[in-house]
């Protein structure tokens, strides 16, 4: 029975560990906010000197206006720039991210505030000193009190706080989402960092369905806008939360594959322990079963019979190993602070597959059993 305990049990530990950790990355995916296409610039390579994504300073304000203007299945459009920057209030400051966007991010993010509100888009057009700050930095600058309304100084540029951010966690990567300053992306460009290419941009489709084409209708936009012909590679990198969630979960996959080996391996090796078992049992009871086929039992009696003992022997094997896996999972996440979550299915199909290996594995030695000649079993000593 050991070899179906430890295969069941690798089986229910697997899929409750593998499921908590697609849904935490689900979850994670899901703080981007819906329908999201996120646009990079490229890398660059300069005279032999290569830099990673993001540096090759090819997006523009004015690719950001054209997909939103052109692509028809295009929701909402938000500017990026993002820099490192020492934040300032009284005594108290704290390095964290700038985030240049424009007043739509929030609501492509689906990120509530807890108190005060968005900049407008008048507020970009003006390149206007307000800002909105994330839950690690209001927390870090002002305690526990409301920073709506307060001054802060971004590179010793004044700004006033109009906003607070609920808190989202990490990200994917481990980051703190919440460890950010917003402010008008013109603003951020225009003065604190000079720039004048974005580091990317965050693109809402209307709808999940429209997310495919819209995403290869943004590609050939800029790759005309940027004069890429024929075979030549984009300078720029196009991701969607489809394509982030399986890069994060690359990983578990590999993990998963490794445990459903296992769990395979371990099956058959119950298997194989359990035939030779019955094997021998169908040995030391020879004269048992001449004894029953002489008063009147049928073949079939004598085949039901060593079935059942081989599928019971499985059963109990699954049963032990079910207990096993859920008690791995719960301590896995106990331990760990992962979430796991088991699925009925996968109890009711590890159980079945526990029987199916003792059916199968109990044939041969039952059919055996019931082949015995009578007379030839009687006299077995």
């Amino acid at each position: 029975m050991l070899g179906i305990i430890i295969g069941v049990g690798a089986v229910i530990a697997m899929v409750g560990v593998g499921n908590g950790a697609r849904a935490q990355v689900e979850a994670q995916v899901a703080t981007l906010g819906e329908n999201m296409i996120l646009i990079f610039a490229g890398s660059m390579n300069n005279s032999g000197v290569r830099a990673g994504t993001g540096n090759a300073g090819t997006l523009k304000i004015e690719d950001a206006l054209a997909i939103m203007r052109e692509i028809p299945g295009v929701e909402a459009v938000s500017p990026e720039t993002r820099s490192g920057v020492q934040v300032m209030v009284s005594n108290q400051n704290w390095y964290t991210t700038l985030l240049g966007e424009s007043p739509e991010y929030f609501d492509m993010r689906e990120w509530p505030f807890i108190s005060g509100a968005p900049f407008s888009e008048q507020d970009v057009r003006s390149a206007a000193k307000i800002a909105v700050l994330g839950q690690t930095v209001a927390t870090q600058l002002f305690g526990d009190d409301d920073p709506v309304g307060h001054i802060i100084r971004v590179k010793h540029v004044p700004f006033l706080v109009v906003g607070l951010l609920k808190p989202k966690g990490l990200t994917l990567g481990g980051s703190d989402q919440d460890d950010v300053v917003v402010v008008p992306y013109t603003t951020a460009m225009k003065r604190l960092t000079g720039a004048t290419i974005l580091r990317s941009i965050n693109v809402q489709a209307e709808s999940p369905d429209k997310m495919a084409l819209a995403q290869q209708q943004l590609s050939e936009l800029l790759r005309q806008r940027h004069r890429i012909l024929g075979t030549r590679d984009d300078d720029f990198m196009v991701r969607n939360q489809q394509d982030i969630a399986e890069m994060a979960t690359a990983q578990s996959k590999t993990m998963f594959y490794l445990l459903v080996a296992i769990a395979v391996v371990s099956l058959c090796v119950g298997g194989i322990g359990i035939m030779n078992i019955m094997l021998v049992s169908v040995t030391e009871r020879t004269r048992e079963i001449g004894i029953r086929i002489a008063i009147g039992a049928h073949g079939r009696d004598i085949l039901l019979q060593f079935l059942i003992e081989a599928v019971t022997l499985s059963s109990i094997g699954g049963i032990i190993g079910i207990a096993i896996g859920f008690g791995t999972a719960e301590t896995i996440s106990h331990i760990a602070q992962w979430p796991t979550t088991i699925p009925l299915i996968y109890v009711a199909l590890a159980f079945l597959s526990s029987a199916a290996v003792g059916i199968v594995s109990g044939f041969y030695p039952a059919y055996k059993a019931a082949a015995l000649d009578p007379i030839d079993a009687l006299r077995y000593e």
